[in-house]
């Protein structure tokens, strides 16, 4: 929360600080609650954080832990909020990346390894966890249309700055600094996804991935609807799955958790 709050002092008065950990469903759900509780609806959610290239497999709940925080934490954050978004000009952008083109796994998504039992490639499960947002994305966007809110995916490009890959191993880590002179600033890895979140230029725009603020043809597997659908229930079910655990010790009910 102390990082919240000194982001909100720099961004002006009418920031409001809400902790969030998304590798913490509990978290999640209480941030949720906590934006709920505040008046009005919300004109765009931008779902951006991230973790990658972890060098040693890491479980939470049972799931890898870059695809529990970069998709699971944004999953059941975006559907714990998605009734608040403004129906007719609401924008939910979801931040993906190229890895999720170049080094997913060839279906996509491991549904039988994803606590990765059978095998981890630190790569390899990144490029999975990106895929799936943009795949999320996707799907949200059917499932939004009847309201009018526009959903895209994007990829922001390399930025220097970010903590992205603060987990991962210390050579990668010191060949992604030695490049950080070739990377983009903060502002320019900023610019698709407020375009996405504000310009009048993606209105109406909606299931589509981004790159260089224009519409790219992204992971060639966004189009199996089948697969998205399936991702979805899988999340589903990852996140009910944990509802359930409270609701065993007396804590919250599944519906609320659901």
């Amino acid at each position: 929360v102390e990082d919240a709050r000194a982001a909100c002092r720099d961004a002006g008065p009418h920031a409001i600080p809400i902790a969030c950990d998304l590798a913490d469903l509990d978290s999640v759900a209480a941030a949720a609650d906590a934006i709920q509780a505040l008046p009005g609806s919300l004109d765009a959610i931008v779902a951006n954080a991230g973790i990658a290239n972890l060098p040693t497999l890491q479980l939470e709940y049972g799931i890898e832990r870059q695809f529990l925080v970069n998709h699971i934490g944004h999953f059941s954050l975006v559907n714990l909020l998605a009734d608040r978004v403004r129906d007719g000009t609401g924008r939910i952008v979801v931040v993906s990346r190229r890895a999720g083109e170049n080094h997913a796994p060839a279906g996509g998504i491991m549904f039988d390894n994803l606590d990765g039992r059978r095998f981890y490639r630190p790569l390899t499960f990144y490029g999975q966890s990106k895929f799936a947002n943009a795949l999320f994305a996707k799907e949200l966007s059917r499932r939004l249309a009847g309201r009018g809110i526009m959903v895209n995916s994007l990829h922001p490009g390399a930025t220097r700055g970010t903590r992205l890959n603060r987990d991962a191993s210390l050579g990668l880590r010191i060949t992604l600094s030695a490049a950080q002179v070739f990377m983009r600033s903060p502002a320019q890895g900023a610019a698709t996804q407020a375009l996405l979140a504000a310009s009048p230029r993606a209105s109406g725009i909606t299931g589509e991935y981004w790159v260089n603020c224009r519409i790219a043809a992204g992971n060639p597997l966004l189009q199996d609807a089948d697969l998205a659908g399936r991702l979805w229930s899988a999340s589903q079910e990852i996140v009910a799955r944990r509802g359930a655990e409270i609701a065993a010790r007396g804590g919250m009910k599944l519906s609320e958790a659901a």
